[in-house]
């Protein structure tokens, strides 16, 4: 199919989950489990939540505690034969016109996303402001530098035109954030195609097992700072929504971590 010649139900968004939760009504979404490889209950048989895992068919799912939501993707990618995928997670979706107090009824529908693809081949989310923090400097007391001091030097030996892109994103005190995006089937090629082998190579650069569980997850989050730098070097026309929180962010965890992270070197232990 020709890309902007848009079908009913060619867009398929996978929500990540690995518990059971309430989830949309909406055809347009596909509650993924992920991280279901090796998944048990207490008597031995395979977890099931009664969503589709993300172990089936061509997949990275053993590598989700260190790729997080990124399994998804990569299922998504490699696997729906929809014109136009994303991703979003349990408890973060992007944002419809709806202005209910039920923030379920808030997330964004299928007409409204086929609305939204007349005009434009990438939605991702409004950007994360940190104000008095660059997003590497951010990454750095949150998490470890080197992390995306090494990321830098695989892109000088994989794909050296985007270092420059990666320099300008790193200097900047906001992002899109989450892992989240929708893109037609063309663009998510693309990008899936160019992230992946930087990840790959990346695991073989990094002793991530030096970290604890939540530091671990690295290329996950490494990841969320590189769809920027892609989206920079592509200079591609996308179209920036909101994003609703099914639940409300622990801001008084969050602050003071982020405090302590900035001014006493202690890094996160753990979401908010």
């Amino acid at each position: 199919m020709e890309e902007g010649k848009l079908s009913k139900k060619d867009i398929k968004i996978v929500i990540a989950a690995h518990k059971p939760y309430r989830m949309p009504e909406d055809t347009m979404y596909v509650p993924l489990h992920v991280g279901a490889e090796g998944k048990k209950n207490p008597d031995g048989t395979p977890l099931d939540l009664g969503y589709q895992k993300d172990n089936e068919g061509d997949n990275i799912s053993a590598k989700n505690p260190n790729y997080c939501e990124l399994t998804g993707i990569y299922y998504a990618w490699k696997n729906i034969p929809a014109e136009y995928l994303g991703l979003v997670h349990y408890r973060r979706y992007f944002k419809g016109k709806n202005k209910s107090k039920d923030p379920f009824a808030c997330i964004v529908t299928e007409p409204e996303m086929e609305k939204i693809f007349e005009t434009h081949r990438i939605v991702v989310p409004k950007k994360r402001k940190y104000y008095i923090e660059t997003l590497y400097s951010h990454y750095a007391h949150t998490h470890y530098a080197e992390h995306l001091d090494i990321t830098r030097e695989v892109l000088k030996q994989i794909c050296p035109e985007y270092v420059t892109a990666f320099d300008r994103v790193m200097k900047r005190t906001s992002g899109h954030m989450f892992n989240m995006f929708i893109m037609s089937r063309k663009k998510c090629n693309e990008y899936c195609s160019w992230l992946f082998p930087i990840l790959e190579e990346l695991e073989k650069q990094v002793d991530f097992n030096q970290y604890d569980a939540f530091q671990r997850r690295m290329f996950g989050r490494v990841s969320e700072l590189l769809l920027n730098v892609w989206i920079e070097q592509k200079q591609y026309n996308y179209q920036r929504v909101p994003v609703v929180n099914i639940e409300k962010s622990n801001l008084h965890k969050r602050i003071p971590a982020f405090l302590k992270a900035k001014f006493l070197n202690k890094k996160y232990s753990g979401s908010f």
